[in-house]
């Protein structure tokens, strides 16, 4: 597997765009959710930073931590976004996402770093149900806000389960579906008075409306650590950060 697939071509005004592989398979999504990551890919970084006051880079670091990852391993980087986690773990990298936008701001975001470790990232256009790596091929995966947003969580656990080599982990970050009603009720406002109100300055209230019924549709800790278990981890143990309102499961192959 190549460890890079970044090659920045000229284009209109001395410019470059950087590419990334797509894998030619049909993402098995809503396509109604990925246009929608799509359409706020421009604003994600931003309104990350903006709507966590910075406290995203601190938990996605402990997930990150979480997945073992070390110096010399190759590295899976599911539902990759605009590339956050692949950059903190800058080792050989492989980040793969359902967005197009999103990979285009990721691949730009690596053109303008230039420490040699950036590098060793390939983005990679695909479906975490689908994922288009042989078994047992990394020595660690991350998958940040992405798992909550699948069509089918067990499968996307299973692929990653299959492709993780033995004694390896997964690290899933997301939003938390609290089993405390006081923590839900305060998840529930800052969605709708914070969230929402901000996004929409952004002219993207509607996109950021879907958050709420995500989390409610979403696994519980206890949940998510008995779906490991079923796909084959051999332990699985879910962490509540940031008051309860974030969590990280962290699974052994």
């Amino acid at each position: 597997m190549a460890a890079l697939q970044f090659t920045p071509p000229p284009i209109a005004g001395g410019r470059c765009r950087p590419r990334f592989r797509s894998t030619r398979r049909p993402v098995q999504c809503t396509s109604e959710r990925q246009a929608l990551f799509n359409r706020i890919a421009p604003v994600y970084d931003n309104l990350n930073d903006l709507l966590s006051l910075g406290r995203h880079r601190v938990w996605k670091r402990m997930a990150v931590s979480w997945s073992g990852a070390k110096e010399g391993d190759t590295v899976l980087d599911v539902c990759c976004g605009s590339g956050d986690l692949a950059f903190l773990l800058s080792q050989k990298v492989i980040a793969l996402d359902f967005s197009t936008e999103q990979l285009q701001i990721a691949a730009s975001r690596q053109h303008e770093r230039t420490k040699a470790c950036f590098k060793n990232i390939e983005w990679i256009e695909g479906d975490a149900i689908d994922l288009p790596f042989s078994d047992s091929s990394f020595n660690a995966a991350t998958i940040g806000y992405g798992l909550r947003n699948v069509v089918d969580r067990k499968k996307a656990l299973e692929q990653m389960f299959r492709v993780l080599k033995p004694g390896s982990k997964l690290s899933v970050l997301d939003f938390n579906k609290s089993s405390s009603p006081l923590t839900s009720s305060i998840q529930d406002w800052m969605i709708d008075s914070v969230v929402v109100p901000v996004a929409s300055g952004y002219g993207l209230a509607s996109e950021y409306q879907y958050l709420k019924n995500s989390i409610k549709e979403y696994l519980t800790g206890k949940e998510l650590e008995n779906l490991a278990l079923e796909v084959g981890f051999s332990e699985a143990k879910f962490f509540e950060i940031e008051a309860g309102f974030m969590g990280n499961l962290v699974a052994t192959r």
